[in-house]
Parts: structure tokens; C-alpha cells; sequence
């Protein structure tokens, strides 16, 4: 479905293009009978009004749109800025959203940017959206998508992602040499690819060390402090707590330390910790953590440098893997 212009819908309806933009914002100039047949017809054929198409001149840069799920995050804000700085190497401009980890507010915020009419959109799922209707809606009007880090679809858009497999075996193998036997993971939802492939990595490296896998052990659940923190409390308060734990993100990273804290344990003396995070404040903490860089920015970067090659015409598929970076600290050695 291509999006329609004010000019065929006035072709098609056979009144002047001044007559159906009235009729859009409700002018009493036009008869109800035919303000109502116009936003019939708009709405038939998907119509976005374009408020920025009085007020670009020519040459001024185009929109990219950019929704992710947590705009507060140090991951997001520095795929966010890798984003920027490729965009505005190309002549583009960003306009970036936050879900909230919603697929309601992600539903919204995609209508809103094609009403905009961005040239295309850079997207990571909220941890609940488990439909996709709404990205092949935007497909079908010929706006490009380019995932990363949490991503669907991959025989219709492209992605980057982080190596997660690689890095979660590489990090559980880390914990395995320094004595650990009983390690947790701490993780989001499992319909999400990111989560499946770190723990795909976490169990092949148990299976590797011919470590029993225990189910216990694996907290698959909201992204979120509260989270984490419950969970981590709850293994820390069974009968066999863990010696080790990966956590799949700075935010379960957090909620974990203060569990563990709280429950007046000392890392790496009884509990050894390593999470994925770009955050560098997580050097000045007390321990220092451990971490698995994602390398935030490359991935920005890199996903908006294949969505305007979409936009200039490059029809082909890419799924670009960002190779991680472990850094040892304190709460694991």
C-alpha cells in the first residue's frame, strides 16, 4: 500500500486539492456529504497528513524516526547517539520515541511517525510486543524498518544485533574459572531473540563444563529494577543460593547488586557478578562490575547506515552481528 497524497485523493474524488485539505481539518465551506465521502476516502486509503510538508524547504534534512524502549537507559542513549552522529554525516535528522516497554505506546508511536512521514524508522521490540502487525502495515506503505538489538521478522527486515551467544558463553565460562558452580541467569522475557540468544550462551557453557543445568537458576522475567531485584532475592533466599550470576542488562545488573548487598553478601567473596552494560559508571562502583560491552554506538551506527541505504534503494537484506567486548573487574575476579 503506497501512501496517498492530497492530490490523488483529490483526482479520485474530482475536487480541488484546497477542497479536500478543507475538508481534512473540518471546514464549514464543505457540505457535510462531502467533508464525510473525503475522510471516508482517506481513511480507506490510509492517508497521513505531512505537518512539516509547508515548513521544510528544499534541502533541508529528511527524518529518520527512532523507537526504543527505554529511552533512559545508557544502552539506548548511546544507540541513540550513534544513530545521530551517522545521520547527520548523511544529511538526515532523528526524531526518536520512547515505548515504555509497551507494545501499546510502540502501536502509537508508529502511526504517529508515518503520519510525520519519516523516510524510515530504526526500531527495538518492547519486551511485551509479541504482534507485528504494525511493522508490516508500515512495510506495506514502503517505510523502512531496520531492527536492532530486539528484533522480529528477519525474512522481511533488516537487523543488528550483538553477538549475545558468543559473549553470554564467553562471561559464563569466566565464572566457571573462577570456581563458580552454581550460576544464575537473570534475564528478560523469552519470547525476545536478544534474551534466547544469552541464555543460549549461558546454558552451552554449563553444557560445555558438564555443569548440571538448573532451572531454578534461570529468571526469565520483566526488564525491570523491581524485577530483578525480586528475583535475586528469591534465589538468594532459597536453600541453595547461587555463587555466580549473569545478568543480560545494566538495569538487571543494578536490581541484582542491591539484592545481593541487601542480603549483607560480599561479590566476589560470596557471590561473583558479570552483566552486559555500556555503562562506565559501573567502574566507579563498589565493587567495580564486571561487563560484557555491547558496543552501543557501532550498533546505532551501523543500523542507521543500512536504513538509509534502504531509503536510497538498496532492496537487500541485512542482519549485521556487533562482535562484544568483556571487561573484568572486581565483582567477578
Amino acid at each position: 500500500m503506497e501512501r496517498v497524497t492530497l492530490k490523488e485523493l483529490a483526482k479520485e474524488l474530482g475536487v480541488s486539492i484546497g477542497t479536500v485539505s478543507r475538508a481534512l481539518h473540518d471546514s464549514r465551506e464543505i457540505s457535510p456529504e462531502l467533508r464525510k465521502r473525503i475522510h471516508d476516502l482517506a481513511a480507506d486509503r490510509n492517508y497521513r497528513p505531512n505537518p512539516f510538508a509547508q515548513s521544510l524547504r528544499k534541502g533541508a534534512p529528511s527524518l529518520i524516526g527512532v523507537v526504543v524502549p527505554n529511552i533512559v537507559t545508557h544502552f539506548h542513549s548511546k544507540v541513540i547517539a550513534g544513530i545521530e552522529n551517522k545521520a547527520r554525516e548523511e544529511g538526515y535528522s532523528v526524531i526518536c520515541a520512547n515505548s515504555h516497554e509497551q507494545m501499546a505506546d510502540e502501536l502509537t508511536i508508529m502511526d504517529s511517525m508515518a503520519s510525520l512521514h519519516v523516510e524510515g524508522i530504526i526500531v527495538s521490540l518492547a519486551e511485551n510486543t509479541t504482534s507485528y502487525d504494525h511493522f508490516l502495515k508500515l512495510n506495506a506503505m514502503h517505510v523502512p524498518l531496520v531492527f536492532f538489538a530486539r528484533t522480529c521478522l528477519p525474512d522481511r527486515f533488516s537487523s543488528v544485533t550483538a553477538d549475545g551467544v558468543t559473549a553470554a558463553y564467553e562471561g559464563t565460562r569466566h565464572l566457571i574459572e573462577r570456581g563458580c558452580r552454581r550460576i544464575a541467569f537473570i534475564g528478560g522475557p523469552n519470547h525476545l531473540d536478544m534474551v534466547r540468544r544469552r541464555k543460549h550462551g549461558y546454558l552451552e557453557a554449563l553444557r560445555d563444563a558438564r555443569i548440571p543445568i538448573d532451572k531454578e537458576l534461570v529468571r526469565c522475567d520483566s526488564m525491570t529494577l523491581g524485577a530483578a531485584y525480586a528475583q535475586m532475592t528469591d534465589l538468594l533466599n532459597g536453600p541453595d543460593r547461587p555463587d555466580g550470576v549473569l545478568a543480560i542488562n545494566n538495569t538487571l545488573i543494578y536490581g541484582a547488586m542491591k539484592a545481593i548487598k541487601d542480603h549483607h553478601l560480599l561479590m566476589p567473596d560470596d557471590i561473583r557478578l558479570i552483566g552486559f552494560t555500556d555503562d562506565e559508571n559501573v567502574s566507579y562502583l563498589s565493587p567495580a562490575i564486571s561487563a560484557i560491552e555491547d558496543r552501543a554506538d557501532l550498533m546505532g551506527e551501523r543500523a542507521c547506515q543500512i536504513l538509509i541505504n534502504h531509503i536510497r534503494g538498496d532492496a537487500t537484506l541485512h542482519h549485521d552481528t556487533i562482535p562484544m567486548r568483556l571487561v573484568f573487574r572486581a565483582s567477578s575476579m
